[in-house]
């Protein structure tokens, strides 16, 4: 394993896709992941994230620290609550979190994810 430095910024090709259908709202999202970095356990994940436009449900597995960098997001659990992020906004979605996320204005975000693996 590397112990150098890993930049979130450097060249690397993004993964485009789609919430599955049976999960889609609104819109025709275009999601792109870029992930940096992926500890040995494949339990920790840090990267940048952006998406277009549009509404689907989430169910998270996994903790996620989001810092948002652009654009602007509405998420809203199965309870009602809803909270707006923008730019410079940071927040943390944990592990069994339900609800919607809605991308209000094109958004990109730097993640940082740790998903514990059963034993």
């Amino acid at each position: 394993m590397s112990t150098s430095i890993v930049r979130l910024d450097g060249p690397l090709a993004a993964e485009v896709s789609e919430p599955p259908a049976e999960r889609l709202i609104a819109g025709t999202p275009q999601l792109q992941v870029s992930n940096y970095f992926s500890d040995p356990s494949q339990q920790f994940f840090a990267g940048r994230w952006a998406a277009t436009r549009g509404k689907w449900r989430v169910r998270y597995t996994e903790n996620e620290l989001c810092v948002m960098t652009a654009g602007k997001v509405v998420i809203e659990s199965v309870s009602g609550e809803r909270s707006s992020f923008g730019p410079g906004d940071a927040f943390l979605i944990p592990a069994g979190f339900s609800g919607t996320w809605e991308v209000v204005e094109d958004c990109a975000k730097v993640y940082a994810i740790f998903e514990a693996h059963e034993t």
